[in-house]
């Protein structure tokens, strides 16, 4: 399943549509995690050429933004994606996967992330469908995948024949970067928000301090008021990552039903990432991050499991600190994260070299 170039032409009994002989077949796996969507390219022959180079997986999230910018482009965007598409690239091999089952890059229609947690679930699952753990093990199976951020495990139900859920992940440390810090807003002046990182940092706040409340406004205002909040903390606010600047970006805002301490009853919050892009899932990078501020502030203690629920399709995450540690003069916690992942199809995208559009169009 490799992203190439195919000489073969459309005819009687081919399976593939005409296309140029110098274009791209690109053949994919569609998932999605709480209604999130998924396109898993299962392998990029460019990526893992760079990876036995021995790039690190940093190193060639660069490369392949540089050079592969095109594949991205083409999966993602219209007329192939949509908007809220997100994708990922398998990487097996080469220096980049250290150990790991897999590498992964992750892809959305402004770019690439560090960690994507509704991603790790669904790959969890891939990586044992498709025969990338030598020796899976009833009645789950431990999945070690290499992120930009760092080394993630998913724990996947197998029963011998197939995986299941729902799937769990242990994140990278997740700590609290800012708690209480005052900010700016043009149109809404100032509020008080929290940043914390789960693998990538996100600044939370509640809706209703924009006037807004998570579950009934319009869903364009809420991001209207949470890609405000982005811009004004990346201008007020300088992020630190310990072990790599590369990681130190804000990727988004988290707006909250403000239900931040321990209750059985869920929690509802909506993600606004990269160029004003919705995650219809509850987010499992958010999740783990907001899990660590609300441990850092008391709020909840070690193994007390919390639901989060998504503004956008309902579908539901649960999360829980499960070890205390350090992450350069962070405290941090481990994070586990669980939710279902499903398959939704298969699918082979060409393209011809005449097309004024193959590689995409990025419409809001």
């Amino acid at each position: 399943m490799a992203a190439h170039g195919d000489s073969g032409s459309g005819g009687a009994g081919r399976a593939l549509p005409p296309h140029s002989p110098s274009g791209a077949v690109l053949q994919t796996v569609e998932m999605h995690t709480g209604g999130e969507p998924l396109r898993i390219i299962p392998r990029l022959e460019a990526a893992e050429q760079a990876a036995a180079a021995g790039l690190s997986l940093l190193s060639l999230r660069r490369e392949v933004a540089a050079g592969q910018d095109h594949v991205r482009r083409a999966l993602m965007h219209e007329p192939r994606g949509h908007a809220g598409m997100y994708g990922a690239v398998v990487v097996r091999g080469g220096a980049a996967a250290e150990g790991a089952h897999l590498a992964v890059l992750f892809l959305h229609c402004a770019g690439y992330s560090a960690m994507c947690g509704h991603a790790v679930m669904a790959l969890g699952r891939f990586a044992l469908d498709y025969g990338l753990v030598p020796a899976p093990t009833r009645p789950e199976t431990a999945v070690r995948l290499r992120c930009p951020c760092g080394p993630v495990t998913a724990f996947v139900p197998w029963d011998g024949n197939r995986s299941g859920n729902p799937v769990r992940f242990h994140s990278v440390p997740a700590f609290a970067a800012a708690t209480d810090l005052a900010v700016d807003v043009p149109g809404h002046g100032k509020v008080v928000v929290d940043i914390g990182y789960g693998g990538t940092f996100y600044a939370f706040l509640s809706a209703e301090q924009l006037g807004l409340d998570v579950c009934s406004s319009r869903t364009r205002d809420l991001v209207s008021a949470a890609s405000a909040v982005t811009e004004a903390v990346k201008k007020q606010f300088k992020l630190h990552h310990p072990e790599s600047e590369d990681l130190a970006f804000l990727y988004g805002t988290i707006l909250t039903d403000g239900k931040d301490a321990f209750s059985e009853e869920p929690t509802t919050n909506i993600c606004v990432f990269a160029d004003e892009q919705v995650d219809r899932s509850p987010t499992g990078s958010g999740v783990t991050a907001r899990i660590a501020l609300q441990y850092h502030k008391g709020l909840i203690q070690l193994d007390q499991t919390r639901t989060f629920r998504s503004s956008t399709t309902g579908s539901l995450f649960t999360g829980k600190a499960v070890k205390a540690t350090k992450f350069g003069n962070y405290n941090a916690v481990i994070v586990e994260v669980s939710g279902e992942a499903f398959y939704t199809g298969t699918a082979t995208f060409t393209v011809e070299e005449e097309d004024p559009l193959k590689h995409g169009f990025f419409f809001k």
